[in-house]
């Protein structure tokens, strides 16, 4: 049976008064206008204008680019739970309905790219189904078996995480988000103090702002959280260590650019170049000065003289580029990714790795 938003969504308001709200206990008014403001009610948002011109939103994107999908992916239409059975609808954002139904309230466990399948997650499992990611390194590992690392392959191609990929940078090794490198250990969860272990206990759940009062009991005397550290080693190797551990992964990410850049220009053959905002995101760099202008970063200059080893580490690139708030979800975990794919070039080209350190 077709789902029938407006009733729900009706259904979820005369209920969120009498389930627990903040410490505020804010009223409808103020939990509607808090939506409002969010990324998850964006009507103009590409997240949920994507596919207009196509009048559905495919089943492999709905169950998070539509209220339908969601619904339909929670079971709450009368469907099977945990699959999309019908294309979503268009312009229906993640509202009330998506997250406040007795199926996603009971949500406990969600799998993983993996195949990992988390449990106990209670009210973080809605988040974590659609801030997983779409990869893992089985697929680039899948992707790259028996070929030689440092030979173009026309059966290689780009392989994208996807966006907003928090849920799997959080659980580190234990859902292997990032390429993670063979012979190589990783941090598993990042297990943060009780009051801040969850996306609830960090974010506002309707603004999705992130809650920073509480940070400075701990981390006293800094008055920005991206100044936050408590690792003093030097990770991406430029000598200074007084910034906080975003620096570091900022810093290391660089380098991990110019790392792919140098390998696809002397290895693959092919200047490669990186654009955050239009995809596949790796484009030829035709006129190799290490920038992709709106002239190169379209789908027909996509790169395409990938080699296994230059694949890897660009996939690692994305997984840091694509979770900003890396350097708290899982900093160790960031770092370690970007640490060994940066090593892993450098067996084929000439850079300078004696500075940088891996927690």
């Amino acid at each position: 049976m077709p789902v029938s938003i407006k009733p729900l969504a009706l259904t979820v308001f005369l209920l969120v008064p009498s389930a627990p709200l903040d410490a505020h206990e804010m009223s409808l008014t103020d939990i509607t206008e808090a939506w409002l403001m969010g990324p998850h009610a964006d009507h103009d948002s590409s997240s949920f204008t994507h596919w207009n011109a196509d009048g559905a939103v495919p089943e492999a994107c709905a169950a998070c680019h539509s209220e339908t999908g969601m619904l339909d992916w929670l079971g709450a239409d009368g469907t099977e739970a945990g699959v999309v059975n019908h294309p979503g609808t268009i312009n229906t954002v993640i509202g009330c309905a998506s997250c406040h139904v007795s199926e996603a309230e009971a949500l406990d466990a969600v799998p993983f790219p993996s195949g990992v399948e988390v449990s106990g997650l209670g009210g973080n499992a809605t988040c974590t189904m659609c801030h997983s990611g779409r990869a893992a390194t089985g697929d680039v590992t899948a992707a790259t078996a028996d070929m030689d690392l440092d030979t173009v392959s026309a059966d290689l191609s780009f392989i994208n995480v996807h966006y907003g990929v928090a849920a799997a940078t959080m659980h580190g090794s234990e859902v292997s988000g990032g390429f993670e490198y063979e012979g190589q250990t990783y941090a598993g969860r990042f297990a943060h103090v009780p009051s801040a272990n969850t996306c609830l206990d960090c974010h506002e759940p309707h603004t999705t702002e992130v809650a920073t009062d509480g940070c400075a009991a701990c981390h006293q005397g800094v008055d920005d959280i991206t100044a936050i550290r408590t690792q003093p080693a030097d990770f991406d190797g430029d000598g200074v260590t007084s910034g906080g551990i975003r620096d570091e992964i900022d810093g290391l990410h660089a380098r991990l650019d110019a790392a792919i850049r140098a390998y696809a220009s002397e290895v693959a053959g092919q200047p490669i170049g990186y654009n955050a905002d239009s995809y596949p995101y790796f484009f030829i760099d035709g006129n190799d000065d290490g920038t992709i202008d709106a002239g190169e970063a379209i789908f027909p200059n996509q790169y395409d003289s990938w080699t296994p080893r230059l694949l890897m580490a660009a996939y690692n690139y994305q997984v840091v580029a694509k979770d900003g708030g890396a350097w708290a979800h899982n900093p160790r975990y960031a770092l370690q990714l970007l640490h060994d794919s940066v090593l892993s070039l450098s067996e084929r080209v000439e850079l300078d790795t004696g500075g940088i350190g891996r927690p």
